[in-house]
């Protein structure tokens, strides 16, 4: 254990380049060499606040190279504790030898691998042009996906909703040195209509993105929601708009978003227009004109986290 490099969450939270690990995902993403087992979910009750916590093992190998599991435990009530809703750890694995190679605090790694996942998707599916951006939740994604997004986009103005609006302001002041405006709002109708891209990265088991507010032109990326009972849009939302996925493996199983319009009929799976596989190796395309509104729904997949994992390691070996 001595010789295992522990990676910890302040290296990946000061080392992280977006434009840098986008295009890791997207070579990742892009070569298909990378063997990745459907991920294991596993809800289990805590009577003591009445809400199921879930843990998710997420393993990947790239045959001869890398190979890593990321184990995660997500409690939607740590609010409570005054703790992060997602704690775990990736094992970082020689793929050949079969020994651990390093540990890496799941947290970070996670936030950013997912607003890195989510900036790739916005390459092919947001207009070029878009300059304002409308974050919807406050938890440790929101301030990585405005600037995941910021990196590919020339974002201007940003817009940040949360029920608790002081944890919206102190996202604002988190970022205020950012290159663009970044103010919180109260209703998430005041601004919806007006922006180009809205990002939704929440818990909520009831639709915060309303179809009926959408726009011609807008990307709408949806990255909470990661249970079958919880949903960021409505039905309206998926049928006004082009359907995209991270993966078909996760994206058709894990997400109210996507499983409840399928059960219903109002999405069938030939709808789903393409997954991140088929985007970055260009065997389909993205948005095909400035009118069409897109919707990317991402769970999250292992092939991410290996990537991530990769980067990290690399970078911190290099700089001992």
């Amino acid at each position: 254990m001595d010789n295992i490099t522990q990676i910890p969450a302040g290296f990946i939270e000061q080392n992280t380049h977006f434009p840098s690990l986008i295009n890791v995902l997207k070579d990742a993403f892009s070569d298909q060499d990378t063997m990745v087992p459907m991920r294991h979910h596993h809800d289990f009750p805590n009577p003591e606040v009445k809400e199921d916590s879930t843990l998710l093992l997420m393993p990947a190998w790239k045959p001869g190279k890398q190979a890593g599991v990321k184990i995660a435990t997500v409690s939607p009530k740590n609010g409570q504790f005054n703790l992060p809703a997602i704690q775990g750890v990736y094992i970082y694995l020689d793929a050949l030898k079969g020994g651990i190679l390093g540990l890496l605090e799941a947290k970070s790694l996670t936030v950013k691998r997912t607003a890195a996942a989510s900036a790739l998707a916005s390459q092919y599916l947001s207009r070029k042009n878009s300059n304002s951006l409308l974050m919807v939740g406050t938890g440790a994604l929101a301030p990585n996906l405005i600037l995941a997004h910021a990196s590919v986009r020339p974002i201007k103005t940003v817009y940040i909703w949360g029920r608790d609006y002081s944890k919206a302001m102190g996202i604002c002041e988190q970022l205020k040195n950012a290159p663009f405006h970044i103010q919180p709002i109260k209703a998430i109708e005041d601004k919806i209509s007006e922006v180009d891209i809205i990002s939704s990265a929440t818990l909520s088991k009831t639709p915060l993105v309303l179809g009926k507010h959408l726009k011609p032109g807008q990307h709408v990326d949806l990255v909470g929601a990661y249970k079958v009972d919880m949903r960021e849009a409505d039905d309206e939302t998926v049928t006004k708009a082009e359907v995209f996925v991270d993966t078909y493996q996760g994206g058709l199983k894990e997400s109210g978003d996507i499983v409840i319009p399928l059960k219903s009929g109002v999405l069938k799976e030939r709808d789903i227009k393409a997954d991140l596989f088929e985007l970055t190796s260009q065997k389909k395309h993205g948005r095909k004109n400035d009118v069409e509104i897109t919707m990317f729904k991402s769970v999250g997949h292992a092939l991410e986290d290996l990537a991530a994992a990769t980067y990290y390691y690399k970078m911190f070996q290099n700089n001992r």
